[in-house]
């Protein structure tokens, strides 16, 4: 697969359609299993709380995949990203309910570089926080 987005037709300042994601406690232990990452901050209530969060909290990593997948989405092929980085800026709070935590992600390409390459900003907000900082991706273009 290549990118669906021509680099010729993208101008900086660009914004890429915004998704909501929501996680709850059953795709934190879906990703729990998947990972291997079976930390109990990420599904013991008691545990949570005893070391000092305010309940269950959303894996990093399953914020920062599913932040990416408005790249990623947008390009039409996960292939295209070929840089991403974060900087993890508050926990995603999950509480124990049907509806779960939302996370809000927007991006904007930012910058044009070479070889058919865009840099894309990523916002990540749960609750009014950013929840994500620095999120940026390079993605190669058709």
């Amino acid at each position: 697969m290549t990118a669906k987005i021509a680099y010729d037709d993208v101008e900086v300042g660009a914004e890429l359609p915004p998704q909501t994601f929501s996680m709850t406690r059953a795709s934190l232990v879906r990703y729990a299993g998947a990972s291997g990452d079976f930390n109990p901050i990420h599904w013991n209530e008691k545990f949570a709380t005893e070391v000092g969060l305010p309940d269950v909290i959303a894996h990093g990593m399953f914020t920062m995949a599913e932040a990416i997948r408005v790249v990623t989405d947008w390009a039409g092929d996960p292939g295209a990203v070929v840089e991403y980085g974060v900087r993890f800026t508050k926990p995603v709070v999950v509480p124990n309910d049907d509806k779960g935590a939302l996370i809000e992600v927007a991006g904007k390409v930012a910058a044009k570089l070479d070889d058919h390459t865009v840099r894309v900003d990523l916002t990540a907000v749960c609750e009014g926080q950013k929840v994500l900082g620095m999120s940026r991706a390079v993605v190669r273009l058709a």
